[in-house]
């Protein structure tokens, strides 16, 4: 097994034709008559992310069979609905950036982007209808709900800040790795694979979803590219993620009023958010989360390694590898 090579392209190598044609699928499927939404429509286009949902789609289709129409239907769906989610989340964060890049509620404000959003999910739904996809769309449907009720899950648990480890497991596999276990189910629908591989790269992408989303949360604590500093966006939202559910939960009582006093009164406070990053990473907040992170790459790899050698295998072992080794 080699892990060595864990760039985006590496990992694109053995659908680099596909994902080529992919590209002009998904332009196709955004297209409109309306002048503003198809510039909107444009500028997300030209500042698209790693597509990594189109590629779990289609490694999941290769490592199981073969690459059909239904695997583009099926990453232009997950890609339309992660598109949709991240400007409804930059609405409801009102973040003003997205991947160094203004975000749509930035530009063109926040009805338009709501809007926008919208769009793009009901392009997703009307595109599987369309095509007569109807198990797709249900797989679709069912990311959608679980997405939604992880959002106000986290949302009502940042009011109370009575969060467990359980629950916040329970949110983020409703947030991010629900959707990354529909792209690899999906792929794996769309080449006719068996029950048993279905339900094997389900898991594999629940898992890698799990990492995925851990990863995103270390980097709350950690530095961040040329500030050198900490962001602590979460502590600022009044979010707990794992570093400071594990501190908590250790902690004196005089302690856990301290931070809890920071979280509810002084998110805002620079300062006050860079003690409390401080006393995550002394208490082993980040230590706890890393080795969890790392249990969950492990059963991402021990699921994938039932599958027979091929490119599409490795490739997905490679994702496993960059997932929890990136810097953005």
């Amino acid at each position: 097994m080699n892990l060595k090579k864990t760039s985006i392209n590496d990992i694109k190598a053995p659908i680099k034709q596909e994902m080529e044609k992919f590209e002009s699928f998904f332009k196709d499927s955004m297209k409109t008559k309306i002048r503003l939404l198809d510039i909107i429509n444009r500028y997300i286009i030209k500042r698209k992310g790693k597509e990594i949902r189109p590629i779990l789609v289609f490694l999941s289709a290769k490592i199981t069979g073969k690459i059909s129409n239904s695997t583009y239907i099926a990453a232009a769906l997950t890609q339309l609905l992660h598109t949709a989610t991240l400007i409804h989340d930059d609405v409801v964060d009102e973040a003003y950036e997205r991947r160094g890049f203004f975000s749509i509620n930035a530009l063109w404000k926040t009805k338009a982007a709501v809007l926008v959003g919208d769009f793009l999910l009901s392009k997703g739904l009307l595109i599987a209808l369309d095509n007569n996809e109807f198990e797709q769309l249900k797989v679709l449907s069912e990311a959608v709900r679980e997405m939604s009720e992880g959002e106000l899950l986290q949302l009502e648990k940042s009011r109370k800040l009575n969060i467990t480890e359980e629950i916040y497991f329970d949110i983020i596999y409703k947030k991010t790795a629900s959707l990354m276990a529909t792209c690899t189910l999906l792929g794996a629908i769309s080449a006719k694979a068996n029950d048993a591989d279905q339900q094997k790269l389900k898991k594999f992408g629940e898992y890698l979803g799990i990492a995925f989303q851990m990863k995103d949360d270390l980097f709350d604590y950690e530095k961040q590219g040329s500030i050198g500093k900490p962001t602590g966006n979460d502590i600022k939202e009044k979010k707990l993620t794992l570093p400071l559910i594990y501190v908590l939960r250790g902690v004196s009582e005089k302690e856990r009023r301290w931070a809890l006093k920071i979280i509810r009164k002084h998110n805002k406070n620079s300062e006050k958010v860079n003690e409390l990053i401080s006393f995550v990473k002394e208490k082993g907040g980040l230590d706890y989360t890393r080795d969890k992170m790392i249990e969950f790459k492990q059963k991402s790899l021990d699921i994938l390694n039932e599958f027979p050698s091929s490119e599409a295998r490795e490739a997905l072992l490679n994702l496993v590898d960059y997932t929890i080794n990136r810097n953005v």
